[in-house]
């Protein structure tokens, strides 16, 4: 059983974690034609919006409700009630995620008095979902941030109908709960899955649609540009199962089932073999179709991965930080190939860690991560472009996973989940094993004869011997 070590320092050195807003943020980033607007200081905002434009090299849209010193000590509800106001008028979104940050949150706001007060004195812009959470970034992480996102968004967005029963209705449709530790790449990688059985995957929130990197026609636009559209997230109710990934997004889930009915089918991660295994089987049940050839074809190849590199990757001592869905993801990945998680450290607590294939993990940052990692002698370090300092301190390569990732281009597209997935995680660890590897230096006897004038040979003082 793993023990999990609490913050045993007052400050943050090196923080490994990102905020409960920005991963609210990145949730609302997944739905159509929509925009988060952050309850809080312009530079709440701005800190935020820097973060995703890096990890994901794309313009985001994001808008503040730009509190300053007087609405922070009077009153800000104003400044929603007005912010909403010109955003329905001006770019006339489908949907407004609005996410409360630390400074509100002191304050003591009522967030969701605010857009009841707005739809009062506004009933015009009826039309435009708006969808309050409370997120402080004094607490959790970017993945907390992230599920209560979904939970919300499947309060507001979601019609009850389990009193009337429409599961199964769309007798293709399969709905999936995507945790903040998946990719546009592994979002993508899901959907052809998924469609490879004949069934139609509805992910929530889909970023693989909307954050993945396209070309477009349009020059600029203030809302995103895909992702999953409010009149699909009101078809949730009908589908035929929900597939639930990541351990984050339980409480979600169990909100989704209570209010529709929907069976559901719930999965810690989809990174290794066993994991492919059991979401591959839930999908030859849904469907009642064998597994493909295909399909039947990259689990061989990742079988083939698993032997040619398990020299590289057996009592591979690896330390890993990032938020606990992830941290777990990983942890149990390496350990299924015959590695050692001998540091482990996560953002914030989560019943999740208790799976962990590690002695410890402590709630903390990246320094506790480098001095776990020296105390037990790491070959490899694992976790977000933060820690790409802390990698070349301890001299052992940095394979980057989780969020941000800014100086590693097409990080924030990468492909971890599937058979396909893990055989290139397999590779690329391997890879840098072996780029890494130091060779034991040959051992020269200071009493060994200078032969064909070695250059190395040193005559020690007093030994009678003479270099000539």
């Amino acid at each position: 059983m793993v023990e999990i070590l609490k913050r045993a320092k007052p400050l943050a050195v090196s923080p490994l974690k990102a905020s409960q807003p920005i991963g609210a943020a990145l949730a609302f980033l997944g739905l159509r034609r929509a925009i988060p607007m952050l309850h809080g200081s312009q530079g709440c905002t701005a800190f935020g919006k820097v973060f995703l434009v890096r990890h994901f090299r794309e313009p985001i849209p994001l808008q503040t409700t730009a509190m300053d010193q007087v609405s922070s000590i009077m009153s800000a509800d104003e400044n929603v009630i007005e912010g909403l106001r010109v955003l329905c008028e001006k770019n006339s979104p489908e949907i407004i995620g609005l996410p409360t940050t630390g400074l509100s949150e002191t304050q003591g706001c009522d967030i969701q008095r605010l857009v009841r007060e707005f739809r009062a004195r506004h009933p015009q812009f009826a039309e435009t979902a708006v969808v309050p959470v409370n997120t402080p970034d004094y607490a959790g992480c970017l993945e907390t941030g992230f599920a209560l996102a979904v939970e919300a968004i499947i309060d507001t967005l979601v019609p009850h109908t389990a009193q009337s029963p429409l599961v199964g209705r769309r007798r293709k449709q399969v709905n999936v709960l995507a945790s903040s530790m998946l990719t546009p790449g592994d979002i993508e990688a899901i959907k052809t899955w998924i469609e490879a059985f004949g069934l139609r995957p509805l992910v929530l929130p889909d970023i693989g649609d909307s954050l993945d990197g396209h070309l477009v026609d349009q020059d600029s636009t203030p809302l995103t540009l895909g992702g999953t559209s409010r009149g699909e997230v009101a078809t949730l109710g009908e589908a035929v199962a929900t597939l639930v990934i990541g351990r984050s997004l339980n409480r979600a889930a169990d909100l989704l089932k209570t209010r529709t009915g929907v069976p559901d089918f719930r999965f810690g991660h989809l990174l290794g073999l066993d994991a492919c295994d059991a979401f591959t089987l839930v999908l030859t049940e849904l469907s009642g179709q064998p597994v493909t050839a295909g399909i039947e074809r990259q689990r061989a190849q990742l079988q083939d991965a698993m032997v040619d590199t398990h020299f590289m990757t057996g009592f591979l001592r690896v330390g890993i930080a990032a938020d606990p869905d992830l941290l777990v993801a990983l942890g149990q990945f390496l350990h299924g190939v015959g590695a050692e998680v001998v540091a482990a450290v996560a953002s914030s607590r989560a019943e999740i860690l208790a799976d962990l294939p590690a002695a410890t993990v402590r709630i903390g940052d990246l320094e506790d991560l480098e001095r776990q990692a020296m105390a037990h002698r790491a070959q490899l370090i694992v976790s977000n472009s933060h820690a790409a300092a802390s990698a070349e301190r301890l001299q052992i390569p940095l394979l980057r996973a989780g969020f941000p990732q800014y100086d590693w281009v097409g990080g924030y597209a990468r492909t971890w989940v599937g058979y396909r997935g893990a055989r290139q995680a397999l590779f690329d660890i391997a890879n840098l094993f072996l780029g890494n590897h130091h060779d034991t230096p040959v051992h020269r006897s200071i009493y060994r004869v200078n032969r064909a004038g070695d250059p190395q040979f040193r005559p020690t003082p007093g030994s009678g011997l003479v270099q000539h």
